[in-house]
């Protein structure tokens, strides 16, 4: 996809309200250091520093769709306990809706606690109760389900096999969805799939379909026979099957199997990974997404959140980057100055340099790139604004530019040395960089650093100037003139 159509997918996306139904857990991390051998037993000792908590299991996914720019109602069950109270307090505070969470006094609240030293699980410890619901509370359930579906605009089911999700209540999120004509997505457990019923996508794991259809789900010909034979005997309309380093593959009516590979990554923790890619599915789905659109998202998002230590939450912005990074954004020209902004913050966090340079680039010459390539190997990222055909009128006269803002972006944004660019309406690009805040500005020509415009406020913040010499030869005005003189 290109940045203009994601640009149109997270807007449609925007406002729009999940509900999110499934198994509630509370996630502990205890933190800690091992440097010794308990003499009781062989067992590593952890000296603890610290802990952690919050929502797993279907609060995991609402937060990532909360981190995501959506609003959303979580419905599920929390025992009347201090680790239900602790779980509740979390999601409110991240601004998830609980009005439809059920407390239930006869079971504990689902508790993963998960003992960490050197950046690597030692121990999980597991405190749960993963029978069916009992009546009362499977009514009270089924109740707020139906209530809070009535202002949905999208249901996501996260089963975790912990009881919640049961016949009757999956009856329920059908029905609903079926009388506001809205999708549902499901993430799937067990070995029964058809349960969940007409769903618009189904999204198991590799080895939750291998072990629902009794077939091996590891190569790209596996998972096509497993497809194959899921789409012939369930009623999902889509079924998108995430796997691990190998990427995901999918399969809607009517089209054959597709494989995504995964981008490779250092993985740190891959603590909720599938919740982050269920909920940037939703992304994608609520905005208006066509399927593989939206298996991108979910691909991109679950790479940044294995980087992450914990069951870890990924924003739009970290999503729109891992897509950029990917490879699966296609550059169509100019971003705006909000999008330029969102991409810094981005790039900062994962650790670039931003660099900075202006011009017209009415004819891209052999120097123009000498100066974008020398500009890139001073930086991580590189920003490029450019004037729009009005400010190009004013500084050139009434004949130029010979190519449009949209034609010289587009030429600009298609070099590997240029990672984004901007237009700017002034004369010159001080209120860009203002804006920006780059680390570095470059110029090309026969500028001193002192006349360089912005670089006031790149040194101002600890930045550099760097001057790139003028390649001799090659000049756009020189170019035009000739041309017309040949034309004559």
């Amino acid at each position: 996809m290109n940045r203009t159509r994601l640009n149109e997918l997270l807007g449609a996306a925007r406002g729009k309200r999940v509900l999110c139904i499934g198994d509630l857990m509370l996630d502990r991390f205890v933190y800690g250091e091992v440097s010794r051998i308990s003499p009781e037993a062989p067992v590593a000792i952890l000296r603890q520093s610290r802990d952690v908590s919050m929502p797993g299991g279907a609060g995991n996914v609402a937060r990532n769709l909360v981190s995501l720019g959506l609003k959303v109602t979580l419905a599920g069950v929390a025992g009347r306990d201090a680790e239900g109270d602790a779980l509740l307090a979390s999601l409110e505070d991240l601004g998830v809706a609980t009005d439809a969470v059920i407390r239930d006094g006869a079971r504990p609240t689902t508790l993963k606690t998960r003992f960490v030293a050197g950046g690597q699980q030692m121990l999980r410890v597991d405190s749960e109760e993963s029978r069916a619901l009992d009546a009362a509370p499977e009514a009270a359930l089924e109740a707020a389900v139906l209530l809070a579906a009535r202002s949905a605009d999208l249901i996501v089911v996260s089963d975790y096999a912990k009881g919640a999700l049961t016949d009757r209540i999956l009856h329920a999120v059908t029905d609903a969805a079926a009388a506001r004509g809205v999708r549902i997505i499901a993430d799937p457990k067990g070995q029964n799939f058809a349960r969940y019923g007409a769903v618009d996508v189904l999204k198991p794991n590799a080895g939750e379909l291998a072990s629902a259809f009794g077939v091996a789900a590891k190569t790209d010909l596996d998972i096509e026979v497993a497809l194959d034979l899921a789409r012939a005997s369930l009623p999902a309309r889509a079924i998108v099957v995430t796997r691990a380093a190998r990427g995901m593959s999918f399969v809607e009516a009517n089209t054959g199997v597709q494989h995504r590979a995964g981008r490779a990554r250092e993985v740190y923790d891959v603590s909720g990974a599938g919740d982050t890619s269920l909920a940037a599915l939703a992304l994608g789905l609520i905005g208006g997404a066509t399927l593989s659109e939206a298996v991108d998202f979910a691909l991109a998002a679950s790479g940044v959140a294995v980087g992450k230590s914990g069951t870890a939450t990924v924003t739009d912005t970290e999503l729109v980057a891992a897509l950029e990074e990917s490879g699966r954004l296609q550059n169509a020209g100019a971003v705006d100055l909000f999008e330029a902004r969102n991409l810094i913050a981005a790039w900062r966090e994962a650790g670039h340099s931003i660099g900075f340079t202006n011009g017209c680039f009415d004819i891209l010459h052999p120097g123009h790139v000498r100066v974008l390539e020398e500009a890139k190997a001073h930086c991580g990222r590189l920003i490029v604004g450019i004037n729009s055909d009005a400010s190009v009128r004013r500084l050139k006269g009434s004949t130029r530019p010979v190519n449009t803002v949209e034609a010289r972006a587009r030429v600009l944004a298609g070099l590997s040395a240029v990672d984004a660019v901007v237009v700017f309406e002034e004369d010159t690009p001080l209120n860009l960089v203002t804006a920006l805040q780059p680390d570095l500005i470059v110029k090309g020509g026969d500028y001193s650093r002192e006349s360089v415009v912005g670089a006031d406020v790149v040194t101002a913040r600890g930045g550099r100037v760097l001057i790139v010499p003028t390649l001799e030869g090659h000049s756009t005005t020189a170019m035009i003139a000739r041309s017309r003189a040949d034309e004559t």
